[in-house]
């Protein structure tokens, strides 16, 4: 039996090839073989999906750490999700992507959370305690920068953010398929 050829990428494919009748082997746009190859660091001009939202949660934390591992703010190295503050968790469902980031020490007063354009930034600086002295490297700051991918894709003027017991809790609701504004279904005659 004839080895089957593996082609990646747009084209790769020539229509001879495929009436050869030699057996060809087509990657899945969501293996994670060609999510890696289109990450847009590694020399991929790219960063979004060209079909607008993500595919899967998974594509979703990989541009998210593809993003902080470029603006220092999140390590990519310890998984998704982590950071060096504290992990941080996103799940996801039809209506929204949920994340909870943890902020131990510091209160719903000290935390400002702003989407701007497609980026959501966390920001928080905890208060001075007496004990610290002049150290002020013993306050608690946080600065993130997550990358929402096809930010079209999610309601960016309704995120919500609630903080309790040090862990803030933001949602960013999903546009639905029928309210896309980015989408335009052409009629096939």
């Amino acid at each position: 039996m004839a080895s089957a050829v593996v082609c990646k990428g747009e084209g790769a494919a020539p229509a001879s090839l495929l009436k050869s009748g030699a057996p060809v082997a087509f990657r899945s746009v969501d293996s994670p073989a060609v999510i890696a190859a289109r990450r847009p660091y590694q020399g991929q001009g790219d960063v979004l999906d060209s079909l607008g939202a993500p595919t899967s949660m998974a594509r979703l934390l990989s541009l998210m750490e593809d993003v902080a591992s470029q603006t220092g703010g999140l390590s990519s190295t310890a998984g998704a999700g982590a950071s060096q503050l504290g992990r941080w968790v996103a799940k996801e469902d039809d209506d929204a992507v949920y994340l909870k980031v943890p902020m131990p020490g510091l209160t719903k007063d000290h935390v400002k959370a702003r989407a701007d354009k497609n980026i959501l930034v966390i920001e928080g600086e905890g208060e001075k305690q007496p004990w610290d002295g002049d150290d002020d490297s013993a306050m608690p700051r946080y600065n993130r920068r997550i990358e929402v991918p096809a930010a079209d894709a999610y309601k960016m003027d309704k995120i919500k953010a609630e903080m309790k017991n040090g862990v803030l809790w933001v949602t960013l609701l999903k546009v639905k398929e029928e309210e896309r504004t980015d989408v335009f279904h052409v009629k096939v005659e």
